[in-house]
């Protein structure tokens, strides 16, 4: 199997998620990709450059944005 993550996981991690546009267009080697809002490990562990929420704040999120919802993450 390829590197990368897989989507269906045991530790339900991505049960919910969202999928930001990183890197798509164009995409440019070394600088990322696959990029999502997901659910957030116990104790907020660190994820691999998404963005983790806890389940309630995930679904509240989830419950205000649309197709032309521009999510934008800041440092």
């Amino acid at each position: 199997m390829p590197a990368g993550d897989h989507l269906w996981r045991d530790d339900r991690l991505y049960d919910l998620m969202i999928e930001l546009d990183h890197n798509a267009r164009p995409r440019i080697a070394g600088r990322g990709s696959a990029v999502f809002v997901h659910l957030a490990r116990d104790g907020f562990l660190p994820t691999a450059g998404c963005v983790a929420l806890a389940p309630n704040d995930l679904r509240r999120l989830l419950a205000m944005i649309g197709p032309k919802t521009r999510i934008v993450v800041r440092r």
